[in-house]
């Protein structure tokens, strides 16, 4: 397995600085073999097209670690039958991608790092098909927005009830929402905000920067109380472990608070000896849409402490700087399990601030927005 994981880490070195004509090269190909995979795929490929060729890739990277290779594949393969694709379309893309690799690395490639990618293909497809043939579930549920909340121009709080089966989650993880009125087969991923309950009723936090489209665009400026979405498998590990006795450590930025606010529904139900502290932050103070509700589960629950914090804001009467920062002077947190939430750039800088505080890696989960 060592030296499985070498050959293919070594061999994406060729690639990784190339990704879109890796990309191109590989979605090129994959129509050609096989045209009608193209209406699987929204009609504008660009910063959307890249989902399966990324979960692909994410997974080839993983193979060294068999737990979270087997855990994380299973998901995907429940998670992907969202698009409707089959084992003969794994085979297709199979093709796509060893030739996208050969041509985009160039002189670099060898029969090794084919072989390999050829074996972690077959594993990777194997694993998700296990996993989606095992889910009884829809591969998606159509669900009716109930409530629709705007907070300034940018940011939504939305809740939705799934109208079939049952929607079974755990409060930490995420889902993949399409907005099929506004454009179909094009899904983004947002964490649930709220804890599991009997009403099949969900809430998400939607933030998206004045201008921009795309699914957090339609969520927060298009769409109004009535509309049906479509909600697909839960994923994500970002869930408080039960069986650990160390107190918990919270940490949200923006409409990352979302994770944070159903992990902390979820101790209210049952948590009597664990302290838990939340650390809130955003630029200005009319950012922090979710304080007042955090402030009302503190009255409730005498373990939890909620600190908020600006980064931006001089005028606010509490912490003052980037959160990361906040949590680091409240510290230590070396005895906590850790929770972050929100922005690449917040998730990498609170990560480091737990690194230097010695932290064990494996008492921290994160969950980002965008790449970290």
């Amino acid at each position: 397995m060592d030296n499985f994981a070498r050959l293919l880490k070594e061999s994406w070195t060729l690639v990784e600085e190339d990704r879109d004509r890796l990309s191109g090269r590989f979605y090129a190909r994959l129509f050609l073999l096989d045209p009608e995979l193209r209406r699987l795929f929204p009609a504008e490929m660009t910063g959307q097209g890249d989902r399966i060729l990324d979960a692909i890739v994410t997974a080839s990277q993983v193979m060294d670690d068999p737990e979270s290779f087997d855990e994380y594949l299973r998901s995907l393969g429940r998670d992907h039958r969202k698009y409707h694709v089959d084992a003969a379309h794994y085979a297709t893309m199979g093709v796509a991608l060893l030739d996208a690799l050969r041509t985009t690395a160039g002189d670099g490639w060898n029969l090794e790092y084919d072989q390999a990618w050829r074996d972690a293909y077959a594993a990777i497809t194997a694993t998700m098909l296990a996993g989606a043939e095992s889910d009884d579930n829809p591969p998606y549920w159509h669900a009716e927005v109930l409530t629709h909340d705007r907070y300034g121009s940018d940011t939504a709080v939305l809740t939705v009830r799934a109208l079939q089966h049952p929607l079974v989650w755990k409060a930490g993880q995420y889902v993949s929402v399409e907005v099929p009125r506004h454009l179909p087969r094009v899904w983004r991923t947002y964490s649930v905000a709220n804890a599991p309950n009997d009403d099949n009723v969900l809430e998400f936090h939607v933030r998206t920067p004045v201008g921009a489209g795309w699914v957090s665009g339609a969520l927060v400026r298009r769409t109004k109380p009535g509309d049906l979405l479509r909600v697909a498998a839960p994923m994500g590990s970002m869930t408080v472990d039960r069986d650990s006795g160390r107190d918990i450590l919270c940490v949200a930025g923006g409409v990352g608070l979302a994770p944070v606010k159903a992990m902390v529904e979820e101790l209210a139900g049952w948590n009597r000896a664990r302290w838990v502290h939340v650390f809130y932050g955003a630029r200005h103070a009319d950012e922090l849409y979710g304080l007042a509700g955090l402030e009302e589960l503190v009255a409730a629950h005498p373990w939890l402490s909620v600190t908020p914090s600006c980064s931006d804001d001089p005028d606010f009467d509490g912490e003052q700087g980037d959160v990361p920062d906040v949590v680091a002077r409240y510290g230590p947190w070396t005895s906590h399990d850790c929770y972050v939430s929100g922005s690449a750039a917040m998730v990498r800088a609170t990560l480091r601030a737990l690194a230097e505080d010695d932290v064990p890696p494996q008492h921290i989960r994160y969950d980002t927005f965008g790449n970290l």
